[in-house]
Order: C-alpha cells, then sequence, then structure tokens
C-alpha cells in the first residue's frame, strides 16, 4: 500500500508541476492553489517516507532556503531593473520545492532551473528572430521562470528518489 501511495505521490507532484509549466507558458502566473497543493504532495511524500530521506527540519530549512534566495534574487533584480524581474510565484514555488528537496537539492534546483530557463530563453530568442526575420535581441526578452524550476524540481526529485522509486515500482510487480 506504501509503495502505491508513494508513487502516486510522486508522480502527482510531477503532474502538479506539468500544470504549473502550462500556465505560466500561457500567463505568466503561478497560481497559488497549485503551488500549494504541490507544497503539500511534498509534505505528505515525506510523511508517507516517515522522513527517512529528509528530516522535518531539513524539509523546513529547504522550504526556507528556496523561498529566500529567489525572494533575494527577486528584490535584487526588482531594485536594478525598476520592474518585476521575477515573480512571487517562482519564488513560492521553490520554497515548496524545497520541502521535497530539503536544504541541498533546492539550491541544486534553483542552479538547473536557472540553466533550463537560460536555454529555453536562447531557443525562444531564436525563433522570434527567425520569425520575425530580425537579428537576436535578448534585452526585451520575457519568459516565464516556472518552467524552468520546475524542471530543475523534477531532475533532482529524480536524482535524490530514484532509489524510493525504483523500489516501489519493483515492490509492485
Amino acid at each position: 500500500m506504501i509503495d502505491i501511495a508513494t508513487l502516486l505521490i510522486a508522480f502527482s507532484g510531477i503532474f502538479v508541476l506539468g500544470i504549473l509549466s502550462y500556465i505560466d507558458l500561457r500567463t505568466f502566473i503561478l497560481p497559488n492553489i497549485w503551488v500549494a497543493a504541490f507544497a503539500l504532495l511534498g509534505f505528505v511524500f515525506l510523511l508517507i517516507d516517515g522522513f527517512q530521506e529528509i528530516s522535518v527540519h531539513e524539509s523546513a530549512y529547504g522550504a526556507l532556503a528556496g523561498f529566500w534566495t529567489l525572494y533575494t534574487i527577486r528584490a535584487v533584480g526588482n531594485w536594478y531593473y525598476k520592474q518585476d524581474s521575477l515573480g512571487l510565484g517562482d519564488v513560492k514555488l521553490l520554497g515548496a520545492g524545497g520541502i521535497w528537496l530539503g536544504l541541498e537539492g533546492v539550491f541544486f534546483a534553483i542552479t538547473v532551473g536557472a540553466f533550463a530557463g537560460l536555454i529555453h530563453g536562447i531557443i525562444y530568442a531564436i525563433y522570434i528572430a527567425y520569425k520575425n526575420k530580425q537579428p537576436i535581441n535578448m534585452t526585451r526578452l520575457r519568459i516565464p521562470a516556472g518552467p524552468g524550476f520546475a524542471a530543475g524540481i523534477i531532475i533532482m526529485g529524480a536524482i535524490q528518489y530514484h532509489h524510493i522509486i525504483v523500489q516501489s515500482f519493483q515492490n509492485l510487480f
């Protein structure tokens, strides 16, 4: 029963990240209800695991670190650019990701997520330049950060929890 629940919660978390990414790509908004659902799924996942992989403290530290790191980046970016540079939804998403991943994992997710966002931005800039038959212009490019951070969370989650997921699959069959 725990194995089925573990898989169900893990894949539900990935599904919610997919929904969040889709919404962010379309609207540049990460709805609080979906971010809260992702955070709750993370807590339930760790509860089912008995907090063996990540302690309650590690999860709390990860949530705080993810939130405050992105909040600080947002504050500096907003000050420098004199406009919103990163949405609060992205800040809350990394706070929720920290629940799943803990302190070390959330920093890895932020790094991978930023790199994924960079790749997404470059590809999108090339596409826009090709479509408009103009040179590449990165100065006015707007891309949502949520999908990149979601990719970072998924990649780190796969690295961190692969043995739990594999073992759960093996126990089912």
